[in-house]
């Protein structure tokens, strides 16, 4: 069920500052080349555009360093496609997560830059890539079938400006799998470990290990 309101023109509320212009107004304000009261006013604009159907976070970037991730299950394609725009214009990146091929192709027409990571049910937008911060994130996996949620955490961790190193297929069924990448899986900053449980659950109860 659809609660788009197609007669209802978008409200922009009082323009919201990015992360980028907020950087902007402190170093003039510093600078002594605009006042308080003007970087006051662009602070406590509402951090939203209303679309009818969703109120989207403007000052996500802001707050939390990325913007508001669009999560695509349950939206039409429109309503993917008119978020992302949205944020867009004022951001330099988007990761839509959760998406089928509809969504994927609308989004696909709609924007050049947009990549489409299939195996992740991912896509991402990008302006410029944010830069690479020291360190890694090591995403490992169980099994073949756990490669869309391992994917999806990888895609997710890169976009947002860490290094990635994917170890997949290294469940416990062969730990040599797993041994022989250990080195690596030491050295990362951050261990992110995909594996149905329930598959574990039901090896368990016939006895496997």
């Amino acid at each position: 069920m659809s609660f788009e309101m197609p007669n209802r023109q978008r409200l922009w509320h009082p323009q919201p500052v990015t992360a980028t212009e907020a950087i902007e107004l402190l170093d003039k304000l510093r600078a002594g080349k605009i006042t308080r009261d003007r970087v006051l006013r662009a602070f406590q604009a509402a951090p939203l555009a209303d679309l009818g159907f969703a109120q989207v976070d403007t000052h996500r970037a802001l707050r939390k360093g990325f913007p508001e991730v669009i999560f695509g299950s349950g939206k039409t394609p429109a309503q993917v496609v008119r978020i992302a725009a949205a944020i867009f214009e004022r951001e330099q990146r988007i990761l839509v997560t959760r998406i089928n091929g509809q969504h994927a192709r609308a989004l696909r027409r709609r924007f050049k830059r947009a990549v489409h990571h299939e195996t992740a049910r991912c896509l991402t937008i990008e302006k410029s890539p944010l830069p690479k911060r020291p360190g890694a994130i090591a995403v490992l996996c169980a099994g073949t079938s756990d490669l869309p949620v391992a994917e999806e955490a990888a895609v997710t961790a890169d976009v947002m400006g860490n290094r990635v190193e994917r170890i997949y297929d290294v469940g416990v069924a062969g730990l040599h799998r797993l041994l022989r990448r250990l080195e690596w899986i030491q050295s990362a900053n951050v261990l992110v470990v995909v594996a149905d449980v329930e598959q574990l659950r039901q090896r368990r109860d016939r006895g496997e290990h």
